[in-house]
C-alpha cells in the first residue's frame, strides 16, 4: 500500500477532456498506469463546495449540511458579499481528514474548499480563501491567513507563494499559488494525505463555454501544475510510494440567458421593495445556485403560503418561459438526491438558463463573467445533466488499466479511506474495490 496519497481535485474536469489530457506529459505520466472511472454521478446541487463536502465525507449534501456555495441569510438575503460555506466545522459529518488524523497520519491541504479553521485535523494547512476575506485587510494578508487557520509550519511558504503569485482569487495565479504551496509542503513534510484544488479549467468553462477556446489552455496549465507535484514527490524521495488521485467535482452546461424569478414573485405580491428597488420584505425568495435555485419562505410552517407559492411555481414551470423546467419540493430532493435543508422548493433550470436574484426588471439578462453563476458555462444543475466528472487513480495501491464506465462521487472518500487504511464511519458510499489492489 502506498504511504502517501495526493488528491488533486481539478475543478470541472470532465470525461471528454481526457482525450486531450492524455497528450500532455504529466497527465499522461499519471494516466498511463491508472484505473479510471469515466463518468461519475455527482451530488445535487452540482456546486463546488457542496460537492467537495461529499468528496471529503462520502455523504450527500443534506447530510453534510453544505447545500450551496453561499450561505442564505433569511434576515438579509440580498447582502453582498454573501459568506460561503467554507469552514471545516460547517460540515456536519466525519471527513477523510478527521479519519486520517485519528489514525495518526499527517495531513495537508492547500486551497481545498471547506478547510478554514481546520488546524486540529490538518497539520499543514493553507486554507482556501475567497477575495472577500481580504477586503479592508490588504495590508495584513498573512494575518488573515493566520486567523483563518493557516499552520505556523507553512506561513513562510504562504509568504513566498504570495510574493510570486499574489493572494487574490484570480486565475491562473491562485492555482499557481496553491500548487506552489502544496509542492513545498510535500518537499518539507511528506504528508500521508494532501488535498489540493486547482480550478482554472472551471474558470475557463465559465468564461468561454463548456468546450470553449479557453479550456485546452487551462488543461495545459493544469498539466504543468501536475508536473510540479510530481517533481516535489521526486525531490522528497517518495514518488514511488505515492498514490495520485485526480478527480473532479462537476461538469458544466452552456447557458444563453440569466432569468430572475424574484421579479415574478414581486409581481405576485410575494416580495416588497422600496422606491429604490431594495428589498423590504418577502414571503418567498429565490436564491440562485447557478443552473438551479432554492426557494425560501418567510413562514415555511404556513401551509397556505406553501401551497400558494408551489402552485405559482408549478404554473410558471408548465408555461415554459421562466427558465425552469421542474419544481422540486424539499421532500422530493431529499428522496431523490439526499438534499434537504431550510429551503422549501428547488427550481431546476431548463438546460440553457441560469438563475439571477434581481428584484427589478429586466427579468432576463445576459452573461455576467464577474459571477461564476452567470458565465457562458455554469453548473448547479441536476447531476444527470451534461458532461460528467471523472476519477483517475494511479500508484502502488491501485490496479492498472481498470476502466469503470460509471460511478458515484459518494464512493470517493471511502476509496481514499481504504487506501490509507483508515475508518470513515459516516460515509454512505463504499470503496471501489475493483480499482484497489488487494
Amino acid at each position: 500500500m502506498g504511504k502517501h496519497l495526493i488528491v488533486v481535485s481539478i475543478d470541472a474536469l470532465v470525461y471528454e477532456d481526457l482525450e486531450y489530457a492524455r497528450t500532455l506529459p504529466n497527465f499522461a505520466k499519471i494516466m498511463e498506469n491508472a484505473s479510471i472511472i469515466e463518468r461519475v454521478k455527482t451530488v445535487y446541487p452540482s456546486l463546488t463546495h457542496p460537492v467537495h463536502s461529499a468528496i471529503m465525507t462520502g455523504c450527500p449534501t443534506g447530510k453534510t449540511g453544505i447545500i450551496s456555495n453561499m450561505i442564505f441569510d433569511p434576515n438579509d438575503p440580498t447582502a453582498r458579499p454573501a459568506p460561503w460555506f467554507n469552514d471545516l466545522s460547517d460540515i456536519k459529518c466525519d471527513t477523510i481528514l478527521h479519519a486520517a488524523k485519528r489514525a495518526g497520519l499527517t495531513t495537508a491541504a492547500s486551497s481545498w474548499p471547506l478547510t478554514v479553521g481546520g488546524g486540529e485535523v490538518i497539520d499543514y494547512l493553507v486554507p482556501g480563501l475567497m477575495n472577500y476575506y481580504f477586503d479592508g485587510r490588504e495590508d495584513n494578508v498573512l494575518e488573515v491567513y493566520r486567523e483563518m487557520g493557516a499552520s505556523d509550519a507553512v506561513m513562510d511558504i504562504i509568504e513566498e507563494g504570495i510574493s510570486h503569485f499574489g493572494y487574490r482569487d484570480e486565475h491562473p495565479d491562485i492555482d499557481r499559488f496553491q500548487i506552489f504551496c502544496a509542492s513545498e509542503i510535500i518537499r518539507r513534510y511528506k504528508p500521508n494525505l494532501l488535498l489540493t484544488h486547482p480550478s482554472y479549467v472551471d474558470n475557463r468553462r465559465h468564461a468561454t463555454g463548456v468546450f470553449g477556446e479557453g479550456v485546452r489552455l487551462a488543461l495545459d496549465e493544469t498539466d504543468i501544475m501536475l508536473g510540479s507535484l510530481i517533481a516535489a514527490c521526486e525531490d522528497a524521495g517518495i514518488y514511488e510510494e505515492t498514490d495520485f488521485i485526480l478527480l473532479s467535482d462537476h461538469g458544466h452546461i452552456n447557458i444563453t440567458r440569466v432569468v430572475s424569478p424574484n421579479v415574478y414573485l414581486k409581481d405576485n405580491g410575494l416580495i416588497e421593495v422600496d422606491d429604490d428597488g431594495d428589498l423590504m420584505s418577502y414571503e418567498a425568495y429565490v436564491s440562485s445556485g447557478g443552473a438551479s435555485a432554492r426557494v425560501y419562505l418567510s413562514r415555511p410552517e404556513d401551509g397556505e403560503l406553501n401551497m400558494r407559492v408551489y402552485n405559482l411555481l408549478m404554473d410558471m414551470a408548465e408555461e415554459g418561459i421562466y427558465g425552469f423546467e421542474r419544481v422540486f419540493t424539499k421532500e422530493e430532493t431529499e428522496r431523490l438526491y439526499g438534499l434537504t435543508g431550510d429551503f422549501s422548493f428547488v427550481l431546476e433550470g431548463d438546460g440553457y438558463t441560469s438563475f439571477g436574484e434581481h428584484l427589478e426588471r429586466p427579468s432576463v439578462r445576459g452573461y455576467d463573467l464577474g459571477d461564476y453563476r452567470f458565465g457562458k458555462g455554469t453548473h448547479g444543475h441536476m447531476p444527470e445533466k451534461g458532461p460528467q466528472p471523472v476519477f483517475i487513480a494511479s500508484g502502488p495501491s491501485f490496479e492498472k488499466g481498470v476502466i469503470i464506465p460509471e460511478g458515484s462521487i459518494l464512493n470517493h472518500a471511502p476509496t481514499m479511506a481504504q487506501v490509507l487504511g483508515v475508518f470513515l464511519p459516516d460515509a454512505d458510499g463504499e470503496p471501489v474495490y475493483d480499482i484497489i489492489k488487494p
